[in-house]
């Protein structure tokens, strides 16, 4: 059986979750799961407020991670790329992590807000990522941020970016916490 793998993601909007959750998935033949696909699909137009996408994505995570875990206990690696932006949601995937006994990765992109708005701004010109939020939108998300800590209890790869760049390069980890390296 193959040993599969959960991988997480943790950054503040147009930070390069996304962008690192396909890599991922190619280099460990994972199946992905995009929290922004998924909600575009079933209620395109609705998330027009932080309320209404909560609930939306309570409703998916509701019905997805009994589904992520099953994939996981029968060898299949998944890579989640739903914001894991707060405790909270993390507690939620660490209850996955738990229930299907796997190793797993929280990757956590600690990009400035400066990058991430420049990000943010090409993205929305591009018209070609499912949502085009604002900057007042990056603000409100950002507010409800909270870093992950290692008491948390998941294994956190820290990832930067160098120069300011579109780039995201692995800068080390947080204290305490393993490598997946």
């Amino acid at each position: 059986m193959i040993n599969p793998s959960l991988h997480l993601l943790c950054g503040k909007m147009a930070a390069g979750k996304s962008t690192l959750a396909a890599r991922l998935a190619a280099e460990h033949g994972a199946v992905l799961l995009s929290e922004d696909h998924w909600t575009a699909t079933l209620w395109p137009g609705e998330l027009t407020s932080l309320d209404t996408y909560r609930d939306r994505s309570r409703r998916l995570r509701t019905v997805l991670w009994p589904h992520v875990t099953d994939l996981l206990r029968s060898g299949v690696s998944v890579v989640l790329d739903f914001a894991a932006n707060t405790r909270g949601q993390r507690a939620g995937l660490r209850r996955i992590v738990e229930d299907a006994g796997v190793p797993h990765v929280l990757h956590y992109l600690d990009v400035p807000d400066v990058v991430c708005k420049a990000r943010l701004r090409a993205r929305n010109a591009g018209g070609a990522h499912e949502y085009a939020p604002s900057e007042a939108d990056f603000e409100l998300f950002t507010r409800y941020f909270e870093p992950p800590a290692e008491e948390e209890g998941f294994v956190i790869r820290r990832v930067t970016t160098e120069g300011g760049g579109d780039g995201a390069s692995v800068s080390g980890r947080l204290p305490g916490a393993v490598s997946s390296e």
